[in-house]
């Protein structure tokens, strides 16, 4: 509950950073994709916190999606991971079942950004597309993004790269029919390393955008 509260919180202050910072000038232009997934989020989780108790929950609710429960929980996902590596094999996006509720999509950034930007590339959109068209079949689901981050650069710089990143490939799923109540985007810049900085492999492998996709329990 405090985690979720948390990321509430942050994204209505990811609004006044969702923009694009050019790394020689400094200069700041207004990102309006990514302004527009957070701004839907809030909406979101504004309608839930109406009905009181788990904002994410009663904004799932209000949209009409149903819980899963009981033994259907594990075949929904089997279905949905099934469904997800057949679209995504050979994109190079990695797809992991982590337990029996939950799976995990991992975007390397090298792929779905070009260097130092926050726009998803277009020719990784389709893919992107091919996402929300399984996230929208398997509709009880919660779909968490995160955004990550190399040590290179300033510790500022990267958090702030962390969130543009994760909410631009949120903010794709939007447009491609996934409703905003699912969404919760989230930036952790060079906190939470899978492998060591140290190397070009290792810092390959920090830059990435991570997509929790959850079953929905209620």
């Amino acid at each position: 509950m405090i985690r979720k509260f948390m990321a509430g919180l942050a994204a209505v202050m990811f609004i006044a950073s969702c923009t694009n910072v050019d790394p020689v000038t400094g200069e700041r232009t207004r990102n309006n994709t990514g302004t527009g997934a957070i701004i839907g989020a809030i909406v979101g989780a504004g309608a839930g916190t109406l009905a009181g108790g788990d904002d994410r929950r009663n904004a799932l609710i209000g949209a009409g999606i149903g819980a899963l429960a009981g033994a259907g929980i594990g075949l929904y996902m089997d279905r949905t991971y099934e469904n997800l590596r057949e679209r995504l094999a050979g994109t190079g996006v990695g797809v992991t079942r982590v337990n029996q509720q939950q799976i995990l999509l991992n975007f390397p950034a090298d792929l779905t950004f070009d260097f130092d930007r926050d726009a998803v590339k277009g020719q990784f959109v389709p893919t992107l597309r091919d996402v929300g068209n399984v996230l929208r079949e398997y509709e009880q689901t919660t779909v968490d993004v995160y955004g990550h981050a190399d040590s290179v650069g300033a510790d500022a710089y990267n958090q702030d790269l962390s969130e543009r990143r994760a909410m631009n490939v949120a903010s794709v799923l939007i447009s491609g029919g996934v409703i905003r109540q699912r969404l919760i985007t989230q930036g952790y810049g060079e906190s939470r390393p899978i492998a060591s900085n140290a190397t070009d492999d290792g810092r390959a492998r920090n830059r990435r955008v991570e997509v929790y996709i959850s079953a929905f329990t209620g």
